[in-house]
């Protein structure tokens, strides 16, 4: 089968895969609920998103929305530390929670019948945390530790928070979602007692529904849950957009590694509020997309093709892009020289590259394996019930709408060559670009390794 014909094979079986068939409903109380159903198996996928993480946080209190989301598992006022848990697992069922930039989520995948097992649970715990101090300050050794263990002792990793902290002025994505170790040391229970007060109401949330389930009787199970549930007063936030970069950024982090690591991040838009009206939208996040994709898309992509096969300057190289936040991103390209190259030298292929997508146009058939790939990422994510909802909850929860993703293939599709050269001239300039540099140190070889954090619910 062609490259055209799979694209067009594709574009015909995600419609009935996509958001249309999302039920939506608004309780008294401000939670918006969205039920999809899909009756292909009888589980359903339950998910609380709150419209808070770590863009919302200031300096000092870094790292609170994830703190708070380990100790949304350590009890309320009718159940007891790790009851939670303990009672979905009885029922058969799974449980977490991640925090990211822009909202904290809570999930349970259960067979159909629990669900109101997940409903009850959780409409609880949305207003009734007790936040015991003693569970709080073990709590927090663990989140340090993870910070050790993900950031700290993990020189690519921590070179990547160095950047973002870089790279952004006064945009809060600048913050770490797991926080500064001096805020975490600094932490306290009434941080996250007023944290949770805060954001922890129903007029801040959406419940997203996926699976075996009849939507009406969904709503219906929602409105005895989380009916009662009093709304917070309304949250005016300011919104704190990137000031403009008037020249390239530089840093050299020092750090004991065994490899050398770069990093080119370019600050880029993201797609906008309102575009799922097709007379208000841009074409601009979508080019860069397919831009993602034409770089860094799999052995055939470019990064992979020339730099680490072909003139072999790169070990590894990468390249990637989020289009969907609630504010300004990044374009960010990655790698580690191949032994005997130098930083400098990938630096140097990294922007041969970038130039070359700046001056001439790509060709048809790359235009059509991107999007080929692109699209059936897109039916394989919407093929799990789990990634159904989560389409749908970040969508909502960045101030986007779930009817989005309804757009995506069809404005992915659309891109053109020239469009693809216009956002490369345009936003992968010097004026936008941070490079950060990781200087690998001697390594300490005596030093023991350190296990992964305790407790299973992290970001």
């Amino acid at each position: 089968m062609s490259l055209k014909t799979t694209l067009l094979a594709l574009a015909l079986i995600t419609p009935g895969l996509a958001a249309a068939n999302v039920h939506e409903y608004m309780l008294e109380n401000g939670l918006k609920l969205l039920v999809k159903e899909d009756h292909r198996a009888p589980v359903v996928v339950s998910q609380v998103w709150y419209k808070v993480g770590s863009s919302y946080e200031h300096d000092g209190i870094t790292g609170v929305s994830h703190a708070l989301e380990h100790m949304m598992f350590k009890g309320t006022q009718l159940y007891a530390p790790g009851e939670f848990s303990r009672i979905i697992s009885e029922n058969g069922g799974r449980d977490n929670a991640f925090t990211g930039a822009d909202y904290t989520t809570y999930f349970q995948t259960m067979e159909k019948s629990r669900l109101k097992i997940s409903f009850e649970l959780e409409a609880d715990r949305m207003r009734n945390l007790i936040l015991p101090e003693e569970e709080f300050l073990k709590e927090i050794e663990v989140v340090k530790e993870e910070r050790r263990w993900r950031t700290d002792d993990k020189p690519q990793s921590y070179l990547y928070e160095v950047a973002m902290a870089t790279a952004y002025q006064t945009s809060p994505y600048r913050f770490p979602v797991i926080g500064w170790m001096q805020d975490l040391d600094n932490m306290n229970i009434d941080d996250l007692s007023a944290w949770y007060q805060k954001w922890y109401a129903p007029n801040n949330a959406t419940l997203v529904v996926v699976g075996d389930v009849i939507a009406d009787d969904v709503f219906t199970l929602a409105k005895e849950y989380f009916g009662a549930i009093p709304s917070s007063d309304p949250i005016e936030m300011k919104v704190l957009n990137e000031v403009e970069q008037m020249g390239a950024k530089r840093i050299k982090v020092k750090r004991p590694a065994e490899l050398p690591y770069l990093m080119m991040a370019y600050k880029t838009p993201v797609i906008e509020s309102g575009s799922e009206d097709d007379s208000n939208w841009s074409w601009e996040p979508y080019a860069l997309e397919m831009l993602a994709g034409i770089i860094d898309g799999g052995n055939s992509a470019r990064l992979e093709s020339r730099m680490v096969r072909g003139s072999e300057v790169a070990a590894s190289a990468s390249a990637g892009y989020r289009m969907v936040s609630r504010l300004d991103n990044l374009f960010i390209f990655s790698g580690t020289p191949a032994q005997g190259k130098s930083i400098p030298e990938l630096e140097v292929a990294f922007r041969k590259e970038i130039i070359d997508l700046q001056t001439k146009p790509v060709s048809e058939a790359e235009l059509q394996r991107v999007k080929a790939q692109v699209i059936s990422s897109d039916v394989y994510e919407k093929d799990s019930v789990f990634y159904q909802a989560m389409i749908i909850g970040t969508l909502e929860t960045v101030g986007l709408s779930y009817h989005l993703a309804d757009k995506y293939v069809e404005r992915v599709s659309a891109v053109t060559a020239e469009q693809v050269m216009h956002v490369a001239r345009k936003y992968l300039v010097d004026n936008r670009l941070t490079v950060s540099e990781l200087d690998p140190q001697p390594m300490d070889k005596a030093a023991p390794r350190r296990a992964a954090a305790g407790g299973r619910h992290g970001r």
